[in-house]
């Protein structure tokens, strides 16, 4: 068979999440951006803080809104066709089906001959609401390609479209850039920061902290893996052992919580809270990790779901082995018993005996984390799913 070339037509991304916002649908929107060939996207999102800053260093222009929110109003729907026929674009790619791809008839009046829509984890509560599952069917009527995440999302949100916009859905997952998520990355630097011991196993765990993500059911878990761990005999002539340390990476509005759980149980010498790390530093971060875990789970019967749980797979990369929640798309992260472990997000027991279980095995850990290695760099690098969207594109 002859080589396929795929033409690439300019492409106007329409997003509410962008940097310099943080979040994950803000990186995998960021990051297909900046693969996209130099001069072929243009992007149109909200006003943030630093956005002045962010934009200069950006390989391609970004037309900002003059608010931090952008819906499918008239000025929305005004500025949008603006930005596509002013800079010749043909194509667009909306950060988030819902709620901005309400706008695909008008841009496809205004000369957009193809229209892609990323969904994640939110759109499948609008499939659950019977007034957002409505709007959700326009939107996949009126676009050509709504991606999904995973194999739970496609069903979900397939319940919710027509079966010709369903039969037009096609898989893309956020990737890893795996040459910065890597063994060696600077963890040692990190421990010593934190007067981790160089020896020390540690846990960590890498997530916005909002309750979805389980932090709290991990600090249930330490006081019994502290106590079993302690109780474990001491091999004759070997010095004392370590004491492992539970690492949580991130910020949000559950953190005050989180800290009155910690005082609670008492934890204050093992638990540490990094407080909000720069994108940039995290590689070095998980580095300083021994296992990975985030329980996450759902919750508001489905509507509070996780999209997919990337960081499960930087910690791959990185070679940690990983234990997730079984909430939402989460699993599609995990290869189970080879990667790592899927728990019951709010399963006490589980998460302790699986955690138990590593600590307790570094050699079998370790395996795991090679694994994850080869795994990530066989399925998910950044230029496979370049290649991906490269395709959907083109049609």
């Amino acid at each position: 068979m002859g080589k396929v070339t795929i033409v690439m037509q300019k492409v106007l991304i329409v997003t509410n999440d962008f940097p310099p916002r943080s979040g994950g649908i803000q990186s995998f929107v960021h990051a297909l951006a900046t693969r996209l060939p130099a001069g072929r996207v243009v992007v149109y999102a909200p006003a943030w803080p630093g956005a002045a800053d962010f934009d200069a260093r950006q390989p391609f222009p970004v037309v900002r809104h003059p608010t931090s929110l952008m819906l499918p109003v008239p000025t929305v729907a005004r500025r949008a066709r603006a930005a596509l026929t002013e800079h010749g674009c043909d194509t667009v790619l909306f950060g988030a089906a819902a709620p901005l791809g309400l706008l695909a008839p008008g841009l496809r009046r205004a000369g957009a001959s193809r229209i892609v829509a990323l969904t994640h984890g939110h759109e499948a509560g609008w499939a659950a609401l019977p007034g957002a599952r409505a709007l959700l069917r326009r939107i996949g009527d009126h676009v050509d390609v709504l991606t999904y995440l995973g194999e739970y999302f496609r069903i979900r949100l397939a319940k919710a479209l027509t079966p010709a916009a369903a039969a037009r859905m096609v898989r893309l997952a956020p990737g890893v850039d795996n040459e910065s998520f890597r063994p060696g990355a600077g963890g040692a630097a990190i421990r010593e920061r934190l007067g981790i011991a160089p020896d020390a196993p540690v846990v960590l765990c890498v997530s916005r902290m909002v309750p979805r993500k389980g932090q709290d059911t991990l600090i249930e878990a330490w006081p019994q893996v502290l106590a079993r761990l302690r109780a474990e005999p001491v091999p004759e002539g070997a010095g004392p052992a370590a004491e492992p340390a539970l690492l949580l990476v991130g910020d949000g509005p559950y953190a005050r919580d989180l800290r009155q759980l910690v005082q609670r149980r008492q934890l204050a010498g093992s638990v540490i809270f990094t407080g909000p790390v720069p994108w940039e530093d995290l590689p070095a971060y998980y580095d300083a990790g021994t296992i990975f875990a985030m329980p996450c789970r759902t919750r508001r019967r489905g509507l509070d779901v996780e999209g997919l749980g990337i960081v499960y797979l930087e910690a791959s990369a990185t070679g940690l082995p990983v234990i997730g929640g079984d909430s939402g798309g989460a699993p599609d992260a995990i290869l189970p018993g080879e990667t790592g472990y899927v728990v019951g997000g709010r399963d006490v027991g589980a998460l302790t005996e699986r955690l138990i279980q590593l600590l307790r095995d570094p050699r079998g850990a370790t395996t795991m984390g090679e694994k994850g290695i080869a795994w990530v760099d066989r399925e998910w690098r950044w230029g496979i799913v370049a290649g991906r969207l490269a395709e959907i594109l083109a049609g």
